[in-house]
This record gives structure tokens, C-alpha cells and sequence, in this order.
């Protein structure tokens, strides 16, 4: 028979769980909406600017990483920099045009150094990754306790 502690820590997990999932639902219901709205706004403005068309890659993102996220109860760490990267083009294309032109040299060198960056640990993740194996890897395969 269970003890009055198990019982708790039964209850707070179930709990936890619930809290978990619904987070997720909000979260990507969030993505969703505001992903339409975006493309909503887009369709009334008649055309596609290269910043609106980035921003629904960044939304394209999010939705993955919580699809990740929702099935392995893990942050792919990948998608986060995928979103990095994307959120700093946009920046790098889009509003780096109206900024003075004395910073404008280092501007463009800090956000595309960070991008050089941000593709190097993507480098790194996915070698370790293929030499190591990712925590989700065993997720998939049910052998995680």
C-alpha cells in the first residue's frame, strides 16, 4: 500500500503534468495566433516583404520547437539558435537601413559576427550530437526512465 508520501508526490506530479501541458497548448496557441494575424496582415497589405516572410520562419520555429518540446518533454537547444539566427537576418536586412552611419560599420559587424557565432555552436551541437546522441534519441526509443 502506497504511503501518505507517495500519494503527494503522485498528486504533484499529476499536477506538474497538467500545469505542463496546458502551458504548451497556451504557448502554441499564441504562436498560431499571432502567426495569422501576421499573414492576415500581410494578405491585406496585398504582398510579402522579405521581414514579413522571416518573421513567419521565426513562427515556423517556435511552433517546431514546441512540437519538440511537447513530445520529449525537452528544449531542442537548436531551434532556439535557428531562431537566434533568423530573428538577427531580420534584424541584419530590416532595420540595420535606418541606423546612422557611424554605427553603422559595427552594427553590421556585431550582428554578423553573432550570426558566425550562433552557426558555430549549431556546428558543434550537431557533431556532438552525431558523435554523442541526443537525449532525445532514447525519448524516441522509450528507453529513458
Amino acid at each position: 500500500m502506497a504511503t501518505k508520501r507517495e500519494k503527494i508526490q503522485r498528486v504533484g506530479n499529476v499536477l506538474v503534468d497538467i500545469f505542463h501541458y496546458l502551458a504548451l497548448f497556451i504557448i502554441g496557441a499564441t504562436v498560431v495566433w499571432s502567426a495569422v494575424f501576421e499573414y492576415f496582415h500581410m494578405m491585406e497589405k496585398g504582398y510579402a516583404e522579405l521581414k514579413d516572410i522571416l518573421l513567419l520562419f521565426i513562427y515556423l520555429e517556435l511552433g517546431a520547437m514546441i512540437g519538440i518540446y511537447f513530445k520529449t518533454h525537452r528544449l531542442p537547444v537548436q531551434f532556439l539558435i535557428f531562431i537566434a539566427i533568423t530573428a538577427l537576418s531580420r534584424h541584419l536586412v530590416i532595420d540595420v537601413q535606418h541606423v546612422s552611419d557611424h554605427f553603422h560599420l559595427l552594427l553590421l559587424a556585431v550582428i554578423s559576427g553573432s550570426i558566425v557565432l550562433l552557426s558555430g555552436a549549431l556546428y558543434v551541437l550537431t557533431v556532438t550530437a552525431k558523435r554523442f546522441g541526443r537525449p532525445e534519441d532514447d525519448v524516441n526509443q522509450g528507453n529513458i526512465s
